[in-house]
Parts: structure tokens; C-alpha cells; sequence
């Protein structure tokens, strides 16, 4: 169905610590206006520090505060509605009861009901031995903690009463199409269901003949769709967005990202938000490996139209920074003083950017790898002549663009053709001496994209594809 002239796109990023809205043009792929919300979601999890839980009522307030802020008037002209999110995480609910449609300072939204937290892609709690103990998966996609499927095998061990309680599951942003268009079964893209694990993306179907065999609840999965189908569309009004406004099948933040930035197969997008990924096209008809190796670092994630991205997908990017930030903000509290994490923020990157050089090596590895989950984060080569904020700062940019290009090296790159790197990622935008790293390390033009992020990628989805 073609859009009307006079029609608008909303697209929306749910992401790992804010939540992105953005109303496109379609014709000119112009952004109108854009509304982002920090969730700060995070909750303490039953495993300690090993488990990344966060309050899916806090996310969808976030959610809801960024459609508010939108220009009521443009808001009833919404004609389709893009969704992407952060991937690999997975939540539960109770289908009939999973939310309830509320009037708020004369709009209408949804808040989450009989709903799980949403255990995160960054989740730790199934460790190396718990992994090695599941059936080998028929895909082309290793398994790791974090991955939705994963984390319901963690459960099934650990607590099995608590799946009894839900009949339904999906990553956040599955859950925000479901409860938009009333979905009595979820529905999930190709991209979503390979980030769970025990997903063949060539027969696109789910293993549920070697997960039934291990006593898996197969009826918590979603049924699965190309990315870029329509999910449905929307039962109420929302946030004056007309019912029956057409909703796409929610998508993976990652493809979408890549979407609004990467045109060309001679470039390559360089990501770095809270993780980090480097990528770029594989050629039409490419089909990866069935069984790839655990130890290797690049995988092959499903894109659009049934093409892949070769992905050196790094657990460490911007969240480590930001480990960087808290740590200095609690020694500084410790020590009798306050100052905010945005200041702290801003200073040691005006610190790093007054070093030009240094010899402090940081392997940044601070939260293990997919391909690597013992890896640790260390520092070498430290002399009393580089102990500066200076020093540390520039060494932990250098060693997070490091860390990425060794998993995907410029002759790698090379070999396949690249000329040219796009740069994208909210850590990227915000950190001068992160991108002088970038263009220090990769021997490749670098260019920083112009509405680059998830949201906007979304949205350009629901009108393209």
C-alpha cells in the first residue's frame, strides 16, 4: 500500500538505556522532529551482578513521555509505525492481561500489567558450563548468555514455576507491537528470533523439534516474519495516533541502525553505542555456515530481503566508558566531593583530547565476549609518566576501537571490498577522542552519518520496504 502525500512515519528505537521516536516524511526521508527519553530501568537481579534486569513499566513510560512530546497535530497524521529495539533480550506476559489502555493528561496510552522484567541482552547468569550443557542448536549462530532462548533454559532449570505463570514472550519491542495491535500470539521478524538462539534464518523456522525434546516451552515462541511485514494495527488510539494505524513487525536496533546509514557495499558501519559493531554487506546469495566455529568473532546476522551483514559484534563499547564515568563519580563522592556524571563526562574527554598519545595499553574487555566470555579487562605498559586522566581516558578510546578491529581487521575489510567506514552510535556522536581513535586505527575514509540511529532506520523500513 502506498502512503498518502500528506501521511507521516513514526519510527522507534527501544534501546538498552533511552527510548527514540521520530517522526519521518516520507518522500524527502526527513526527519521532522525526534523526542528521546532515558528509561533508567535498570533493577538489582536475583543473580546478582551477573544478571542485567530492567522495569519494562519504566521503558514504556519513557515510551509513552516521547510520543507526548511530539506535536499532537503531526501525531494524527501517523499513517505507519516502525518498531526496532534492543535485540537478544527476552520478557514474558500474559496475553489477555498484559496491559491496560489508560486516558493520561488527555491521551491515551498503555502501561505494561501482568508483564515479566525484562531480562536483557547483556545478561551474564548463564555461564560457560550452563551453555555447553543445551542441545546444539541447527543454526548458523553460536549461543550466549543473553539470548532470549538461553535465558528460558536458564529459567526452565532454575525456576520453572515462574514460566508457568506467562503464555507469551518476546524481546521489548515485540511486546510494544503486540500490545499496539492486540495481538493475541506475539509476532517477531527473522532478526529478533536469530538473536534468541535455536533459529534456522535459511528455513526460518525455530528448532522445535531438538527444543521439545528438552521439555522447552515452544509455545512461548512468537511466530516469525520477514522483517519489514506489517504486524497489524493499532487498537486504540495512542497518544493521538488514529486506530487502525498500520504497525510493522518489530525489528532488530542493529539492522536498523545499519539501514539508515549503510547504501553502499564498498562501506562499512562502525557502531558504538552501549555495545559495538562493525559491518558490512555480504553478496546476494550468500548462505553462512551451518555450525561456525565458537571461537570465531565476525557472525552473520539476517538483514533485509534475505541478505546478511557480517557482524563483529563487541559486548564493550560505549558501556564501558560509562563504567569509566561511575567509577570517577564514586571515588569522587568518596572522597567528600560532588560533581555530576555529565561533567565528569565532559572533562575526561577534554583531558583525553589534550593527549595526543600514549603508551598505557587498555584491553576494555571489561564484560567478556560473545566469542570470548572468559576474557577479562586489563592494563598494561602503566609508568608513572602516563597515570594522567589524560592518558587513561585516550588508552580506554584506544583500546575500544581496538578491541572492534580486531575482531574485524582492515584486511579483512579490505578483502572484502570496503573503501570507505560510516561512523554511527550515540557514543560515537558524543566522544571527540573516540573518533580520533577510529580514524587513527581503521586506514579508511571515516563519515559521520546524518541521522544515523535505530529510529530513524525504523521508519525509513516501514516506508521502503
Amino acid at each position: 500500500m502506498e502512503l498518502e502525500g500528506s501521511s507521516l512515519v513514526l519510527g522507534i528505537d527501544v534501546g538498552t538505556s533511552s527510548v527514540k521516536a521520530v517522526l519521518l516524511e516520507p518522500d524527502a526521508r526527513e526527519v521532522l522532529h525526534q523526542e528521546t527519553r532515558d528509561t533508567r530501568a535498570g533493577l538489582e537481579s536475583e543473580c546478582g551482578a551477573q544478571g542485567k534486569e530492567q522495569d519494562v513499566c519504566q521503558i514504556i513510560r519513557a515510551l509513552n513521555d516521547c510520543l507526548a512530546a511530539l506535536p499532537r497535530e503531526r501525531l494524527r497524521k501517523v499513517s505507519r509505525i516502525g518498531v526496532s529495539g534492543q535485540m537478544h533480550g527476552v520478557l514474558f506476559w500474559r496475553t489477555s492481561q498484559a496491559c491496560h489502555w489508560i486516558n493520561s493528561e488527555n491521551l491515551r496510552v498503555f502501561e505494561p500489567k501482568e508483564v515479566s522484567r525484562l531480562v536483557t541482552w547483556e545478561d551474564g547468569r548463564c555461564t560457560t558450563d550452563f551453555l555447553s550443557s543445551l542441545p546444539q542448536p541447527q543454526s548458523h549462530l553460536n549461543l550466549a548468555s543473553g539470548f532470549g532462548c538461553t535465558s528460558i533454559f536458564w529459567y526452565l532449570k532454575h525456576r520453572p514455576e515462574f514460566l508457568q505463570q506467562y503464555d507469551a514472550a518476546g524481546t521489548i519491542q515485540d511486546y510494544v507491537v503486540s500490545m499496539l495491535c492486540g495481538l493475541q500470539k506475539p509476532l517477531m521478524s527473522v532478526q529478533n528470533a536469530a538473536s534468541w538462539g535455536y533459529f534456522n534464518t535459511t528455513t526460518k523456522t525455530w528448532n522445535t523439534d531438538i527444543l521439545g525434546e528438552f521439555g522447552f516451552p515452544v509455545h512461548l515462541l512468537p511466530n516469525v516474519l520477514d522483517a519489514g511485514c506489517l504486524a497489524g494495527k493499532t487498537s486504540y488510539e495512542w497518544c493521538g495516533i488514529p486506530q487502525g494505524t498500520e504497525v510493522g513487525v518489530a525489528l532488530g536496533d542493529f539492522q536498523c541502525s545499519v539501514y539508515s546509514s549503510l547504501t553502499e557495499s564498498t562501506e562499512a558501519v562502525l557502531n558504538i553505542s552501549t555495545s559495538a559493531q562493525l559491518t558490512f554487506f555480504m553478496p546476494e546469495g550468500f548462505q553462512p555456515e551451518d555450525h561456525p566455529s565458537p571461537a570465531e568473532a565476525v557472525t552473520y546476522f539476517p538483514y533485509f530481503k534475505d541478505r546478511y551483514l557480517a557482524v563483529a559484534a563487541s559486548l564493550n563499547g560505549g558501556n564501558v566508558f560509562a563504567s569509566f564515568v561511575t567509577t570517577l563519580a564514586q571515588w569522587t563522592a568518596e572522597l567528600g566531593l560532588e560533581i555530576s556524571d555529565s561533567d565528569i563526562y565532559s572533562r575526561v574527554i577534554n583531558a583525553a583530547l589534550s593527549v595526543h598519545d600514549t603508551h598505557l595499553t587498555i584491553s576494555p574487555t571489561l564484560f567478556g565476549e560473545r566469542h570470548a566470555p572468559e576474557s577479562r579487562a586489563s592494563v598494561s605498559s602503566l609508568t608513572s609518566a602516563n597515570l594522567s586522566l589524560g592518558h587513561v581516558t585516550r588508552a580506554l578510546c584506544r583500546g575500544i576501537v581496538e578491541n572492534i578491529h580486531s575482531m574485524l581487521p582492515s584486511h579483512r575489510l579490505k578483502e572484502s571490498g570496503i573503501q570507505r567506514i560510516v561512523g554511527s552510535g550515540s557514543a560515537l556522536a558524543r566522544n571527540a577522542a573516540l573518533k580520533q581513535e577510529v580514524e587513527r586505527v581503521f586506514p579508511f575514509p571515516v563519515v559521520y552519518g546524518k541521522d544515523v540511529d535505530s529510529a530513524v532506520g525504523a521508519a525509513m523500513v516501514m516506508v521502503e520496504q
